[in-house]
């Protein structure tokens, strides 16, 4: 199921152009013009992420995102004509998880709900332990064991070797790993996964484990599949 964003703002060109983007992305869009039209659709359907407005009629982008993280764990981008650095710092104290100001590049705004999606999902997910034959993985302390004894990866090793594990026997190309490991605006080559990959690799050999639980798919990219590295 695709996810569902909702766009407040009072602007109707502006919300129009947003959904475009969206829709061909694959998202479900939501449109209302005020605050209170957002929290009234809130209450109401199950939202996966917030693009609000601050400036609007009825009820403005503060006092809603004030109320939404007293009631809710949505994530929310704020969207203002205002550059000032005060309103930004203000809007991320308010509990806003990502700020663009206007006028703003339609595909930047969608890259950027793809990235606040995929940090809420990876919170969600920080709670699980990934046990398989000889690995280890806590998502909470960062740890991978391998055999019982820990190995120490690099940040961007961890990252990786975790959103493989977070979906066994998904293929993901080099540039989608490039892209949700290292961000939309990373300026490095797909050969950057490979390194790491053979690192990750090495690291768990060394310590006498199977590193064929991450396996190459010739001319796409990698997946994780305990299955095969039993």
């Amino acid at each position: 199921m695709s996810n569902i964003v909702m766009i407040a703002d009072d602007d109707p060109r502006i919300r129009s152009v947003v959904r475009l983007y969206l829709e061909a992305e694959d998202f479900q869009v939501i449109e209302v013009e005020n605050g209170a039209a957002a929290i009234k659709q809130l209450n109401e359907t199950q939202i996966d992420l917030i693009i609000l407005d601050l400036m609007m009629p009825v009820m403005d982008g503060w006092t809603a995102c004030k109320y939404i993280r007293k009631n809710a764990e949505v994530p929310v981008i704020m969207l203002t004509a205002k550059g000032e650095e005060n309103d930004r710092i203000l809007g991320l104290e308010l509990g806003a998880d990502d700020y663009i100001v206007k006028p703003f590049s339609p595909r930047e705004l969608v890259a950027r709900v793809k990235a606040v999606l995929r940090r809420s999902e990876n919170k969600q997910s920080d709670t699980y332990t990934y046990k398989y034959p000889g690995l280890t993985i806590n998502a909470v302390t960062r740890q991978v064991k391998v055999n019982d004894r820990e190995i120490k990866l690099t940040l961007k090793e961890f990252d990786l070797l975790h959103l493989l594990v977070q979906a066994p026997g998904r293929v993901y190309t080099r540039d989608e790993l490039l892209e949700q490991v290292w961000g939309f605006d990373y300026c490095g080559d797909t050969r950057t996964v490979d390194t790491h990959i053979n690192r990750l690799r090495y690291k768990i050999e060394e310590q006498g484990g199977n590193s064929s639980f991450i396996q190459t798919v010739r001319g796409v990219g990698y997946k994780f599949l305990p299955e095969d590295g039993q």
